[in-house]
């Protein structure tokens, strides 16, 4: 009877998962689709009235024309150098501060989870005056350190939350265990928890990779100088092309789009593995 059950959980778990694949491919293929086909269009040519999947000829001018025109070589550099640091150090943070809340006492950490939702209430844009007058007296302004800087906090609460819940989630004998075994609580986390919420680590990673490679608005407060422009900077730039240009600016969102895309894939294989 308990076999019968297990199987019948995990056919409904497999036909939750297809659907939720159906679901996610009918609702961000079209536009993926068009955005693909756009790019494919020959720049300089007045733009159709109605959208065709396949244009008619095929070209990739655009995409040569947007690293020429729009610097996303450079743009990409750095877009991958703020990723490749604030990304592992947002999630080595997030998962210490996750972890340090299941070992406070529960008066405390309830405070800290509390504040922490509260957090998540503010709008990143009521904290831009506080930031800019931070980094300006630091003479950080102009360079990609205040990219890379919410990482040293987390980047959100979002994630210390996410973590703290899968920390909680992870039996108590296993804590005990390491306590008998006299491991620090460094230790602990790195060597004993860490590896029981892999996939909760690969959600977290994607959703900073995401937020950090698209992050638009702290470039744009911080950022002047043409050549520390990140990605989306440079697709902005690629954006005030007139129509008759607009594949060129296709071109450049689609390259932008798939890393994306590629980290996304790979958390959601991490994930159900």
């Amino acid at each position: 009877m308990q076999e019968l059950a297990t199987n019948v959980r995990g056919r409904f778990a497999g036909s939750a998962r297809s659907l939720g694949a159906l679901f996610v491919v009918v609702v961000f293929a079209p536009p993926l689709l068009l955005l693909l086909s756009g790019s494919l269009h020959r720049p300089g040519e007045p733009p159709k009235p109605t959208p065709d999947v396949i244009p008619d000829p095929l070209s990739t001018e655009g995409y040569a024309l947007a690293f020429e025109w729009g610097g996303l070589l450079r743009a990409t550099l750095n877009s991958v150098v703020v990723a490749a640091i604030a990304v592992p150090l947002s999630v080595l943070v997030a998962s210490a501060a996750g972890f340090a809340l299941t070992q406070i006492p529960r008066r405390i950490r309830n405070a800290v989870v509390g504040a922490s939702v509260i957090g998540l209430m503010v709008p990143a844009t009521a904290l831009l005056v506080p930031k800019f007058a931070m980094f300006r007296w630091l003479n950080l302004t102009d360079t990609l350190a205040p990219l890379i800087a919410p990482a040293l906090v987390g980047a959100s609460p979002l994630y210390v939350l996410a973590f703290y819940l899968a920390f909680r989630a992870v039996p108590q004998d296993l804590y005990d265990a390491c306590l008998i075994e006299d491991l620090s609580p460094a230790q602990t986390w790195w060597r004993v928890a860490m590896p029981q919420v892999r996939p909760v680590t690969s959600a977290v990673a994607a959703l900073s990779f995401v937020l950090t490679w698209s992050n638009f608005l702290d470039p744009l407060v911080f950022v002047y100088d043409r050549d520390l422009f990140t990605l989306p900077l440079a697709l902005r730039s690629l954006a005030t092309l007139d129509p008759t240009n607009f594949p060129v600016f296709l071109a450049g969102a689609v390259l932008a789009t798939v890393p994306a895309i590629i980290v996304y894939a790979l958390a959601q294989r991490r994930f159900l593995k």
